[in-house]
């Protein structure tokens, strides 16, 4: 009898168990671990939230987180991305988006993106990035793009910008193991200063100040522009070039394209390239 007793005493204990263990989740020691601090940010979109005026996430859509609006595609696709996915380039392949209020508005500007690309070198004179076209001009209002280098590893990032009836230049050259694996670009203007940062992941590599540069006021601004220069589009966006031979597409990867109305400072840059290389 203690014997059938001791039995039915192990079932019940099992069955309790059993159906506690059904009760609750598996433990995940990770999710007891404490937040990644970043200066002082634990996401990437905490940095300077409040002045974020555009985010392309490229996560198998192209729509504008901040606005909820879409660009148009041409030819490009999806891949895994640094963080989630990215907008994989083609040639003849790009993707057009109809600025907002808030981008055409601009008086001081960051603008920061990831790209994984192929050597210039191999796709022509330069490789067309992000830009905001100037339907007249050779040049868009903001154009960004890599130029040839000299190498198969090393190349130049350059970026024109349009005030007005001013334009200006600014560019970071020798920028070593730039092909074939992720770097992040940031461009800064500050109005207050007349003064334009470059950073490469998430270091600062280059400053130029334009004496009265002022605020910005962007002249018969057109479409953005993914993974081109204006004039490379079909049609073209500008009424001054259909296209050059030595200007290509951007046949690699661009990723997590973001728009600031400030210049961000440098430690929000160091913690965007720090938290968003993390999947934050």
């Amino acid at each position: 009898m203690k014997t059938f007793k001791n039995k039915i005493i192990w079932v019940v204990s099992g069955f309790m168990l059993v159906s506690l263990s059904a009760c609750y989740e598996k433990f995940d020691p990770e999710s007891y671990a404490p937040s990644v601090s970043i200066g002082g940010f634990t996401a990437s979109n905490e940095i300077a939230a409040a002045n974020l005026v555009a985010h392309f996430p490229f996560d198998g859509d192209y729509v504008d987180a901040v606005s909820k609006t879409a660009g148009v595609n041409t030819g490009t696709t999806f891949a895994n991305g640094l963080k989630g996915q990215a907008m994989k380039g083609a040639k003849d392949g790009y993707v057009l988006f109809d600025p907002t209020a808030a981008i055409l508005g601009l008086k001081s500007f960051t603008m920061t993106y990831w790209v994984n690309s192929q050597s210039t070198t191999a796709a022509g004179g330069i490789i067309g990035l992000v830009g905001l076209s100037k339907k007249d001009g050779f040049w868009g209002n903001i154009e960004t793009f890599f130029e040839n280098g000299g190498t198969e590893t090393d190349g130049i990032f350059k970026a024109h910008i349009q005030n007005d009836s001013t334009d200006t230049w600014v560019a970071k050259e020798g920028i070593v193991n730039l092909y074939n694996s992720w770097t992040h670009i940031a461009l800064s203007y500050d109005a207050t200063a007349s003064t334009f940062s470059i950073y490469v992941n998430g270091s600062k590599t280059a400053t130029s100040t334009v004496a009265k540069f002022g605020n910005l006021k962007w002249k018969n601004p057109g479409k953005m522009v993914f993974g081109t220069v204006q004039f490379q589009t079909k049609p073209s966006l500008t009424t001054e070039s259909k296209g050059e031979p030595w200007a290509s597409y951007l046949t690699g990867l661009l990723d997590e394209v973001r728009i600031y109305n400030i210049a961000l400072k440098d430690n929000e840059v160091d913690a965007l390239v720090k938290l968003e290389s993390r999947g934050k």
